[in-house]
């Protein structure tokens, strides 16, 4: 399957051309972060060294000197721009600090263009904010939507709720067993394992498995802190589950929302609402198949309900704008979105939900919000996905 995703195209053009700035493609694993940067490769006429620190064996700046000394030489002998990609870099110890050095040591002649690849978040950020600043252009590489999988794999809107958005995993749809397997050993286990276990001191390993694998059991609901402790063993106390929740965020697995507070300083304690950022991971530990859950309407409402959270936190930059929930006694809105002053409020029906809706209660609190009703008798799903969600907050 040949398909390029539209930052191929994007940054094909700003390495194809003399740049200041290192560019950062973040984004989860299993996403084409590797593909997009292979494509760049190919597609443009300029030498290019690749390398990856996605290594079992810790590697430290030697390393990264020795991949910046390929590029130079590379850059000296053939007398022209060089392309250096940088895969997993956040694995380097000392990666922000070392490449800040190289990056401002460079000779006049030399025209290095620096493309970093990781799949951390929060280390990534961390080494770009500390030593980097100034000096990088984030670029960030989601899960696939609704509208890549359709144009590549033909699918339609249920299957794309159902799979997530996982390319390599689309191999395996007709045998969902196998695709299980490949989800949960390939994906889960490799991110936990690799992408958070090994860059972060967790001091419960397990607790932090087992959080997350909560989470896929309570896809898009409010889960209060204390419940998570009766139902997890060894789990602490409720700082230790929040701070492991924002573990999960880094990856690109599990977000716990807020509740939305305008006017008030928003209580980190509140319950969270669980997001996955994948359908995918949900699935892939349920004892549901395909048909089983588009028949339970209960579970097939929880999961369109994720899709759309997912489908906001993929799409929306979070520092321009915050994803939350509201809920005031009996009445809830299933999302909040906002940017600076303006607020909206977004309700999602799956066509078989018969919960009340919180939109109006909402709107007497707030009178400036916005609402956007997503489902039945609002924007049909195929509709809302297949466009990215700033659109609708225009």
């Amino acid at each position: 399957m040949k398909y390029e995703r539209a930052l191929t195209g994007v940054l094909r053009e700003k390495l194809s051309n003399p740049t200041s700035v290192i560019h950062v493609l973040v984004g989860p694993r299993q996403v084409g972060k590797t593909t997009i940067a292979r494509q760049v490769e190919e597609a443009v006429d300029i030498p290019c060294v690749y390398a990856t620190a996605d290594s079992p064996v810790p590697l430290d700046s030697a390393w990264l000197e020795t991949q910046w000394r390929r590029a130079q030489t590379l850059c000296t002998s053939q007398k022209s721009p060089v392309i250096l990609i940088l895969d997993e870099l956040q694995k380097v110890r000392g990666w922000s600090e070392t490449l800040k050095l190289l990056w401002d040591s460079r000779r006049p002649a030399s025209d290095i263009r620096v493309l970093v690849l990781g799949s951390s978040a929060l280390l990534m950020q961390e080494g770009l904010t500390e030593s980097l600043t100034g000096r990088f252009f984030l670029h960030r590489c989601t899960h696939w939507s609704f509208s890549e999988c359709r144009d590549a794999f033909e699918w339609s809107v249920e299957e794309w709720i159902y799979f997530g958005g996982y390319p390599g995993a689309s191999a395996f749809i007709e045998n969902e067993t196998f695709w299980k397997r490949y989800v949960v050993d390939s994906l889960i286990e490799t991110v936990l394992a690799r992408d958070v276990l090994h860059m972060v001191k967790v001091t419960k390993p397990a607790l932090l498995r087992h959080l997350f694998a909560l989470s896929a059991t309570f896809p898009s609901q409010i889960v209060s802190y204390n419940k998570m402790l009766g139902q997890l063993q060894e789990a602490g106390n409720t700082t230790t589950l929040a701070n492991y929740l924002r573990l999960l965020e880094s990856a690109f697995l599990v977000s716990g929302l807020e509740l939305f507070s305008r006017g008030t300083r928003r209580k980190r304690g509140s319950s969270p609402k669980l997001v996955l950022w994948n359908n995918a991971l949900v699935n892939a530990l349920s004892t549901h198949d395909f048909e089983s859950a588009i028949a339970d309407s209960v579970w097939w409402g929880r999961l369109v309900e994720n899709a759309v959270g997912a489908h906001l936190l993929n799409g929306l930059n979070s520092v321009e704008y915050s994803v939350t929930y509201w809920r005031e006694g009996h009445h809830e809105v299933d999302f909040i979105i906002a940017r600076g002053r303006d607020v909206w409020a977004v309700e999602v029906k799956s066509g078989r939900s018969c919960k009340a809706t919180g939109l109006d209660q909402f709107r007497q609190r707030y009178p400036g919000a916005r609402m956007l009703l997503v489902g039945s008798q609002g924007v049909p799903l195929d509709e809302f996905f297949e466009r990215q969600a700033s659109d609708w907050l225009r």
